[in-house]
Parts: C-alpha cells; structure tokens; sequence
C-alpha cells in the first residue's frame, strides 16, 4: 500500500499462478536490455504487432464494464429497499436485501480517488477554517495546499512539504498525517496522479523525474521549508537534497523527516527484500507490467497497474477482507450505522488505487531493492551522482516502527550513516515502541507520539532566510512548465 517495497511483497503469490499458466493470452512485451533511465515511449503500432497491448488489463476493464448495468440495477434496489418513505425498510426482511445488494455494488465497483476532507483545524483552541487549492500543477502530480483562514495578527507557521508515496494507493493515505500537522504548521503534499490518466503525449515519469517535481516543489512553496518522506519517497527526498546541496541551492529545506523508508534495504531484510533479489529486474518487467487499454486517457501507456497491487494485497490476507465484509453485511442488517460506516472509509481508501508508470516503478526496484544505489553511493540523478555527503545546512530527523514489516528497522536510520557531515546537533532519530509500518504515520500513536516530535523538530531548525532568485531547473519528465 505505501511503496514499491509493498508491491514487491504482496504481487509474486498472485502472479505466479495467474500469469505463468495463460503466458500467452496474458504477454507483455519483450523483455529489452536498454537502461531503465532511458526506455523509450510504447510505439503503438509495433506495440500491437508484437502482442505487446496487456489482455490481462483488457479482460479486466471488459469485467467492470460488464458488471456495470448490474451493479446499477443493484444500487437501485437498495436505495428501494432501504428508503426511510418505504414502510417496509425498517423491516428485516428489507433490510437484508438491501445488505445484500449494497455489499454487492461495493465489491463489483471501481473506487474512485477519495477526498482528504479537511474543512477545518483547531488552533490555538479556536476552529479554523481549511479550504484546498493547486498552487503547482504537471502532468504526473498536483501540489496541494491546505490553506488555512487564520487570523492576520497571527504569526506565520512552519511550512511543511509532506510528499506522499507514489506506490499504487492515493496521497488520501495520509490524510491523518496531514490532519495532525495543519494546527501546528502550512502544509502542502504531493497529489500523485493516475498513470493511466495521464496521456502519453504528455511524455514519461521515472525516479529522476520525480526528484526533479520534488526540488521544483521546494523553489514554489520558498526557502525554510520543511520536507517530509513518508515511506517509499524518503529516498528520492534525500537525493532530492543532495543534489540541492551539491548545487547549492538557495531553496535547500530546512529540514527533512524521513519515516518508515527504504534507505538501505540490506539492513533487517524483509521477505520483501528477498522477493527482490531472488527476482532478476526482467522477471518485474514481463510479468507485471501492462499497457494501459482503450478507452482510457493512457492508451498504450506501459504501467505496473493498481488492480494487480491491490489483488496482491487482498490476498495475503483473503480470509480477514472476507470476514470484514461478512461483519459490514450483519451491520447493515442490524441498521448498526456506525459500525458499517467505518467499514465504507476504510475500504473506500483501501480499494482506490493508481497506475504506476512503468519506467518509475523499475527504476524503483532496481535502484533501492536490487542495486542498494542510495547507501553504496553509486545512486545517479540525470547522470550526475547523488553526493548524500555534501548535505551539511539541512536538519534530518528519521523515524522508524518497532514492529515494521515493511521497512525494517535500521533501514531508514541509514540515513544518519551516509548523511556523514550533518552536524550532530542537527540530526535525530526516534523508534516508536509497539507500532507496525502504517502506524508510523497514521493512527493515535502516530497523533500522540510521532507527530509532536516532528513538529518540535520543524521548530527547532527552523530558518527564514531572505528570498534569492530560485535556481532555474528544468523537469525532463512530461511537459514542464
């Protein structure tokens, strides 16, 4: 759910029997050799001649569209059955139909990108009001502002740059960290958009372009801003700042918080690692990536589609979703409200999933999984090596879960390690007791425990240096502006 390191988990149960035993109904195209940096745009025509074009992904969207007219008639009944004007929807017999025919509609729709929802705040005891605006806008990524309406004799907050995975499920997954954050500080965060939504006129994505928005997004939001990485972004964040510093860049952050990230994956290895280097790179390229069908925006974009994450997730733990909706049903035929509408945004979120392009999750994978490029410093960005050394002006703050199954501990307080000329009393670590991956940026720990600490450390090195003129880059990836 919150990096290619999860991906790389939760797909191999799930392809091995699916994708092997229909090798040629399901092809992808050929395997090639070029570098990862470099692949080229599908062609379509030759896409199509060499079977390139993904039946898989193609049988997928016939599926839904099939569904469609039943999935309608569905909701229509239960909206029948289950209108207060119906004498009859008090009764049990109404309300089990229309249990049924609701978990019926649930688990045959698509979801679509959930909202943050952040109308308000409280600060300093008094509600304030929120409103979202796109300050900085590309093709692969929106910059959002939570835009808080506060009075103007208050003093002006942190400003926060808190930069979402880009890993298969929407920024909305941290919408409690967002929530945590706003009455302490101006936050903006990284609104990554659907792969398959993205034209290919518009150009290509890969890790080097997404450290470019990163740095962009730095020069838009204005110097002493504080970046934070959430997981599978805690490496592109931390090139990101080596190649600001090495070009000394007057836009550096003040600050960088790096949480639950992959930094350095040979310490503590996971089974997902092991996943990784058990798997040659072309094993990910011909198994799981797929180009994207008519009539989608992306037609023929190559991408490593959400759908197959999310089967992977669903199951590694099939008996626990089916128990759940089986719960969620005797909800709804008890008219137990509360409890059925914590299952509605639970799986509201976890059923909403984006298209990753195929050139940025190999890149991905085989930079961080496989050649371990970041912590051997042989990481490049457009050629140029990433110098982890020459960060020495930005505070690091790295966070770790005790439990964590996903990142395991140490392997984001690598960070501390090849950060070697970050002054001691500059840098800090914290491992929350008794939280697993997620928990360390969501959940009442992460509200109680986690957050204050980013917020104190944001504080504590915070600097406002006089505006310069921003270092002129220019984003190779999709049409920069």
């Amino acid at each position: 759910m919150c990096s290619a390191r999860s991906a790389l988990r939760h797909v191999q149960p799930v392809l091995s029997q699916m994708l092997h035993r229909n090798r040629k109904v399901l092809a992808c195209s050929p395997i090639n050799n070029e570098p990862i940096g470099s692949m080229p745009l599908p062609n379509t025509l030759s896409e199509i001649k060499k079977g390139g074009t993904s039946m898989f992904y193609q049988l997928y969207e016939m599926n839904h569209a099939v569904m469609a007219p039943f999935r309608a008639a569905a909701d229509a009944m239960r909206f029948f059955y289950a209108n207060p004007l119906n004498p009859f929807s008090q009764t049990t017999v109404a309300r089990t139909v229309a249990a049924g025919l609701e978990v019926f509609e649930r688990i045959t729709r698509r979801y679509g990108k959930p909202v943050f929802g952040h109308a308000e705040t409280t600060i300093d005891g008094k509600p304030v009001a929120v409103t979202e605006e796109v300050v900085w806008a590309k093709p692969f990524c929106n910059l959002l502002h939570f835009k808080r309406h506060v009075a103007g004799d208050r003093g002006q907050d942190q400003k926060i740059l808190v930069v979402a995975p880009m890993s298969g499920h929407y920024a909305t997954l941290l919408r409690g960290t967002v929530e945590a954050l706003l009455p302490h500080a101006d936050v903006y965060i990284t609104d990554w958009i659907d792969a398959r939504m993205v034209p290919l006129s518009e150009g290509r994505f890969d890790l080097d372009d997404y450290i470019d928005y990163i740095i962009e997004m730095l020069h838009v939001i204005g110097p002493g801003t504080h970046v934070i990485g959430v997981c599978q972004p805690s490496v592109p964040v931390l090139a990101a700042v080596a190649v600001m510093e090495s070009q000394q860049d007057s836009m550096i952050p003040a600050s960088m918080t790096l949480m639950g990230g992959p930094i350095d994956t040979r310490i503590n290895p996971t089974a997902v690692n092991d996943l990784a280097q058990q798997k040659p790179l072309e094993w990910f390229r011909e198994n799981v990536i797929m180009n994207v069908p008519w009539p989608q925006p992306g037609f023929m974009r190559r991408v490593y589609p959400g759908f197959l994450q999310l089967s992977g997730f669903m199951s590694m733990n099939l008996d626990r979703h089916l128990v759940a909706h089986k719960e969620f049903y005797e909800h709804l035929v008890k008219n137990d409200g509360e409890s059925a509408e914590k299952h509605r945004d639970f799986y509201d979120e976890y059923l909403a999933v984006m298209d990753l392009t195929e050139e940025f999750y190999l890149q991905t994978v085989d930079t961080v999984f496989i050649k371990h490029s970041l912590p051997k410093g042989e990481m490049m960005h457009r050629r140029i090596p990433v110098d982890t050394s020459a960060i020495r002006n930005v505070a690091l703050l790295t966070i770790e879960g005790e439990n964590d199954d996903i990142s395991g501990l140490g392997q984001t307080q690598a960070a501390q390690t090849i950060c070697a000329n970050i002054p001691e009393d500059m840098r800090q670590h914290y491992m929350q007791p008794d939280v697993g991956h997620y928990g360390v940026f969501n959940g009442s720990r992460f509200r109680r425990e986690i957050a204050p600490r980013i917020v104190a450390f944001t504080q504590k090195h915070a600097r406002t240096p006089s505006r310069t003129t921003p270092f002129k880059r220019i984003i190779k990836g999709g049409k920069a502006g």
